[in-house]
C-alpha cells in the first residue's frame, strides 16, 4: 500500500475501533479486519504493524477464535492486547489459565521502563484490567516487562522478533499512560513516520466517493445533526448536484428543530444542495401507536426512514445510492463491528429493513468516532457551530420517551428539553458538557400544585462528559442550575410534577435512555 498502515485483528472485543482510533491519533492510518482474515491477505497489505484485540473467550478452548502461528514469523511487529496477548503466548508455548484473582478496573501496574514499549512511562502506572484468564507463564524467548500484585505477567516481549503482549487495555482512557504505550509501539517499534492526517482522510474519501458513484445519483438522509451534516459536506464536495438531501421531520425532533434545519440546508441556506423536507409527523405517530418495546420502536423508525427515502427517490427518478451519516459507535452497538454483542439497533445500521430499494448504501463516516467526525467537518469548511452541535440520535425523541409515543408526550419532552438546554447555555456549561437532554419517563406519581392533587409524569435530565461516546461519565451540574431547571419545567410544562437527574455512567448504562 502507498501509505503506512497498521492492522487491527478483531477477536471480538468491544474496543476494536477504539484501538484503531488511538493509532490514528498517532497520525498513522489503521484498518480493522476480522481474525478470520486469511494471512495471505495480511501479507499483501504489507502492514507496518499488527495489533490483536481483546475478546470474551478463553484462548485455550477448542472453539475459541485463533490465528495461524505464521503471523508471528513474518517479521512484522505484533502487539497483543488482553485476549490477543493471551493468544500470542498460548500459540507460542506459554501457559494461559483461569486466574485465581480476577482483575477488573483501574489497577496499579509495575513496568520495566527499559522496554521500548514503556519508554517515558512511569515505573508504577494505573492501567485498565479486564480479565478472567491470565498468562501464568510467558512463552519461550519472552521477557516479562510488567506485573501487578495479582498478575505475574502483565506484559511480556520478545524484542528480537518484535512481539509484544499486554494483559491490560492501553487504548481506554482509564489507562493513564496508554497513549504513550501505543505511540511507542506504532511510531517506535513499527517505525511509522506519522504522516496520515484528517485532510488525507477527507481527500481519500472524496476520491473514493467519486469513483464509486460515477455519474449516478445519491440520496442522503439529512437530520441536521453533526454526522449527517459532515456526510453532506463530504458528498457535496465529491459529487455536487448529483446529491439530493432528504430531511424527514418525523415529529420526534427537538423544539423548533425542523425549521432550524431547513434554514441551514434549505434553498435559502448556506449549502448548495438539492434539499427536500418531508413532513411525516402523523405517519410516524400512527406507526408507533401502542408500541413500547425500545428495539421495536427503533426498527419501526428505521424502516419508515427507508420507506420515505424510497418514495422520494421515485419522485426524483433513478437514484442509485442511499447515503447515511453512520459513525462507528452506531456500528459497534448494533453488533456489526466484528464479533461485538448487540447492545441496541440504530435506525441507520441494525434498524435497516431487509429489502432496501437502492443499489448500495454509502456511509463515508462509518469508521470514525464523533471527535474525528468533527475534525473532518472543520477540514471541509463546515461552520464550527454546526460541527460542534449537540449530538441527536436518528430515532430522536422516540428513544427519549419511555414507553408509548404520543403527540402529547412529544410536546412534554420538547418543552422540558428546551428549558433544560436554555438554562445550561445561560450558565455557560454548554461547552463543557458533551451531551445533555431531557427525557420523559413512563412514571406518573402524585404531587401537589396550587393546593390540588396532581398525577403527572416525571422528567429525567441527562448530561454526560465523554470523548469518544463509547464511555461516558455523568456531568457535575451546579445545584442551583438544576434547581432552576426543575422549577421552570414543573411550572411551565403542563403534565410534569417531578424532575430527576440521571447519574449513571456508560457503561453500565447507555447515553440515551432506550
Amino acid at each position: 500500500m502507498e501509505r503506512e498502515t497498521v492492522i487491527v485483528l478483531d477477536f471480538g472485543g468491544q474496543y476494536n475501533q477504539l484501538i484503531a482510533r488511538r493509532v490514528r491519533e498517532c497520525n498513522v492510518y489503521c484498518e480493522i479486519y476480522s481474525y478470520r482474515t486469511d494471512i495471505e491477505k495480511i501479507k499483501a497489505m504489507n502492514p507496518k504493524g499488527i495489533i490483536l484485540t481483546g475478546g470474551p473467550n478463553s484462548c485455550y478452548e477448542a472453539d475459541s477464535p485463533t490465528y495461524t502461528k505464521e503471523l508471528f514469523e513474518l517479521g512484522i511487529p505484533v502487539l497483543g492486547l488482553c485476549y490477543g496477548a493471551q493468544l500470542m503466548q498460548h500459540l507460542l508455548g506459554g501457559v494461559v489459565t483461569r486466574a485465581e484473582v480476577r482483575e477488573y478496573g483501574k489497577t496499579e501496574v509495575f513496568v520495566d521502563t527499559t522496554s521500548r514499549l514503556f519508554g517515558n512511562v512511569s515505573p508504577s502506572t494505573i492501567c485498565w484490567m479486564s480479565h478472567f484468564d491470565y498468562i501464568a507463564k510467558a512463552a519461550p524467548g519472552f521477557k516479562i516487562t510488567a506485573h501487578t500484585a495479582d498478575c505475574p505477567v502483565a506484559a511480556a516481549e520478545n524484542e528480537e522478533k518484535h512481539l509484544y503482549a499486554i494483559q491490560f487495555h492501553p487504548e481506554v482512557l482509564h489507562t493513564q499512560e496508554g497513549t504513550k504505550m501505543l505511540y511507542n509501539f506504532v511510531r517506535g517499534v513499527c517505525g511509522c513516520a506519522g504522516d496520515w492526517r484528517m485532510d488525507s482522510f477527507v481527500e481519500n474519501s472524496i476520491r473514493a466517493i467519486r469513483e464509486k458513484v460515477g455519474d449516478g445519483k445519491v440520496l442522503l438522509a439529512l437530520s441536521g445533526g453533526v454526522d449527517s451534516s459532515v456526510a453532506a459536506g463530504l458528498l457535496s464536495r465529491a459529487i455536487g448536484k448529483q446529491l439530493t438531501c432528504v430531511f424527514v421531520d418525523h415529529g420526534l425532533l427537538r423544539k423548533n428543530e425542523g425549521d432550524e434545519v431547513e434554514a441551514v440546508f434549505g434553498p435559502k441556506g448556506q449549502f448548495d444542495l438539492n434539499f427536500i423536507r418531508v413532513n411525516a409527523q402523523e405517519r410516524y405517530y400512527s406507526k408507533l401507536a401502542g408500541v413500547t418495546e425500545p428495539e421495536q420502536k427503533r426498527k419501526i423508525i428505521g424502516e419508515e426512514f427507508i420507506r420515505v427515502f424510497e418514495e422520494e427517490a421515485k419522485k426524483i427518478g433513478a437514484v442509485d445510492f442511499l447515503a447515511q451519516g453512520t459513525i462507528y459507535p452506531d456500528v459497534v452497538e448494533s453488533g456489526l463491528g466484528g464479533e461485538s454483542a448487540v447492545i441496541k439497533s440504530h435506525h441507520n445500521v441494525g434498524g435497516l429493513p431487509k429489502n432496501v430499494d437502492f443499489k448500495e448504501i454509502i456511509e463515508p463516516l462509518r469508521d470514525l468516532f464523533k471527535d474525528e467526525v468533527r475534525k473532518a467537518g472543520l477540514e471541509l469548511g463546515i461552520p464550527r457551530e454546526l460541527v460542534f452541535r449537540q449530538p441527536f440520535p436518528g430515532p430522536g425523541l422516540g428513544i427519549r420517551i419511555i414507553g408509548e409515543i404520543t403527540a402529547e408526550k412529544v410536546r412534554i419532552v420538547q418543552d422540558a428539553d428546551y428549558i433544560y438546554r436554555e438554562e445550561i447555555a445561560k450558565a455557560g456549561l454548554d461547552q463543557d458538557i458533551n451531551q445533555y437532554f431531557a427525557a420523559l419517563t413512563n412514571m406518573r406519581s402524585v404531587g401537589v400544585m396550587g393546593d390540588e392533587r396532581t398525577y403527572d409524569y416525571a422528567v429525567a435530565l441527562r448530561a454526560v462528559k465523554t470523548i469518544d461516546f463509547m464511555t461516558a461519565e455523568a456531568a457535575e451540574i451546579p445545584w442551583e442550575v438544576l434547581q432552576t431547571v426543575m422549577s421552570r419545567i414543573i411550572n411551565e410544562v403542563k403534565g410534569v410534577n417531578r424532575v430527576f437527574y440521571d447519574l449513571t455512567s456508560k457503561p453500565p448504562g447507555t447515553i440515551e435512555f432506550e
